[in-house]
This record gives C-alpha cells, structure tokens and sequence, in this order.
C-alpha cells in the first residue's frame, strides 16, 4: 500500500481507473516506459462502411470525429522518424475503413518507397476490392513489404454477421481468395467473444481457409488473429506494480511500448499522437502532437490496458 494514499481517503464517488497514479484500492498503478518506436500507427480517419455491433473506436458511415489523414501529414510523420533516428521498423494503418480514404494509396506507396514494412487493417469490402489493380501493382514493386489483415470475425457467416451485417461475409471472403491467389501477405483477425476456446476457433478457421483455398495456417498466431474481446462494462481488475511479477509479464511487451498511434481529432490543424490503438479520443492517452513528445511512460489507466493487454495478451502489430 502506498505511503501517499489510503483506502480509507477514497471517496465512494471514485471508481476503477480514475487516479492515473494509485488504484482504487491506493495501490500504485503500473505504468510502461517506452522502448523503441517499433510500430507507428496512424488512423486514416473513423469513417467506416459498416457499423459494427462493438467497434472499439465506434466507426461507422457517420462517426467523422477522427478526420482523414493526408499523404503531407504522413509524410512529416515519416520525415520525424528520420530526423529524430527513431528506428521505426513498421507502419500500420488503422480506421474507420482505411481504403474510404481516397489517398490511401499512394499514402501506402509512400511508406513502403521509403523502405518499411506496412500493415493494413481492412474489412475486406468492395473499398477494398476496387483498389485490387493497384495494390496488387505496390506488391510487385516492393514484395513482400505490404500485408493486409482482413476482419472475419468468426468461421461462420451467421455468428460473424452478428458483428458486421449479413452483407459483409463474401466481399471479405472474396478479398480473402484474391489476396490468397495474388500472393501478396495477408492475415486474418478474428475474435474470441463468443465463449468458444481457441483451440475450436483456430481448428474452425481451419476447415474454413481449406473449404475456401486461402493459403493461411490457421495454427499461425501471425496469419489467424484471434483477439480478445473488448467490453467497458465487463468488470476487470486494475494493474499494479506487483502485477508484473504476479502475472510474469514485462513491461517491455505491452504495445505502448513499442508503439503509437497518431490521430487526427475532427475540427484540429494538427496531429495528436496517442498511447496506443484502443484509445483514440481519451484525452488522458493524448501525448502531445510530435512523436519525440509522445516518448514518454503510459499509465495502465484504462480497462483496455488491463483486458486486452496485459490480461489478454493482445497486441495489434504484426
């Protein structure tokens, strides 16, 4: 127990996660030190073509409340890892639906001329599939460089249309057969929020990518991603100090530190980058508008952080 705080000063009116320094219970809350900038993620922007029944960053037709980001911004993004000799290896992008935004493209293309690898997160709907030409183009120039990852939320199209809608299945599936017969780098995300054990849900997709030819190793924690499910109302247990030991986990492999995620706020003339991928309008997870800003520790203080990290084991990168 903390010197600085007890129990007994907790008012009733405080809850889980609010006091970025001591939990509920005043003990001292973990935080994460950044490593290395191995990972830079940027948003595209929040609109979406679907609206997904537990969107994270609840992207949809009409949630614009994070802008599209242009292929100048990205550029000044990539010019500061340069500047600053962050050592960033990968640049992943996230939404909203990042192909809505129509400089996608060359935004990829930027990236990948300058040598990192890329990953893009996608629902594999007809956004998607109308850039075909061109991205199958960005393969040929840089092999091996650019992976999609495609959303498919179950093996099954009902259990998976409770999350996405019935209409989103064979266009992901399509994008799944394509991307399996160009040969370009792809991965599936999936999810684990449907009291089913990983073993059942690695050996489902299995007989799925076998039933459909998609060359993908089910058994792969790379190409099949199954993540855990995040839900704010689930009650979960704040992190601590002590957790590290308890749990034997380090610091080091949380996403925070190795990553970032740059946004652009909708009404802003400027970036802000925040601590991780899940949070992307917590004004308590906004660390500035530079990457040498951000750099800096990342307090547990959120329910993702203990759930879906550090309990979870999720991470977003490759």
């Amino acid at each position: 127990m903390s010197q600085n705080i007890s129990i007994t000063e907790i008012t009733a009116s405080e809850t889980k996660f609010t006091d970025p320094e001591f939990t509920l219970d005043g003990d001292t809350r973990a935080a994460v030190d950044p490593r290395a900038l191995e990972t830079l993620w940027i948003n595209t922007g929040s609109l979406c073509n679907l609206t997904c029944e537990n969107c994270y960053i609840e992207s949809s037709p009409t949630n614009d409340r994070l802008a599209y980001i242009s292929l100048r911004e990205v550029c000044q993004l990539l010019d500061e890892i340069k500047s600053e000799k962050m050592g960033t290896r990968e640049i992943g992008f996230t939404g909203g639906e990042p192909f809505l935004n129509k400089e996608m493209v060359p935004i990829l293309e930027a990236c990948l001329a300058r040598g990192f690898k890329v990953l893009v997160l996608t629902n594999g709907m007809n956004t998607l599939l109308r850039e075909k030409a061109k991205l199958e183009a960005l393969h040929q120039r840089f092999t091996g460089a650019l992976t999609l990852r495609i959303s498919l939320d179950h093996y099954t199209p009902d259990i998976h249309a409770l999350e996405r809608g019935h209409r989103s299945w064979k266009p992901a599936i399509e994008s799944l057969r394509w991307l399996s017969d160009a040969g370009i780098p792809f991965a599936v995300a999936g999810r684990t929020m449907w009291d089913e054990d990983e073993a059942s849900m690695r050996a489902g997709f299995r007989q799925l990518f076998a039933d459909e030819r998609i060359n993908l190793d089910a058994e792969c924690r790379e190409q099949l991603v199954l993540f855990p499910e995040m839900d704010e109302s689930v009650d979960v247990p704040e992190i601590t100090t002590a957790c590290w030991g308890i749990l034997d986990q380090d610091p080091a492999s949380m996403m925070c530190a190795s990553s970032r995620m740059v946004v652009k706020h909708k009404g802003d003339d400027h970036l802000s980058v925040q601590a991780c991928t899940l949070l992307p309008y917590d004004p308590r997870f906004n660390l500035g508008t530079t990457l040498k800003a951000s750099w800096r520790a990342v307090k547990l203080n959120h329910p993702h952080c203990a759930k879906f990290c550090v309990l979870g084991g999720g991470s977003c990168s490759a």
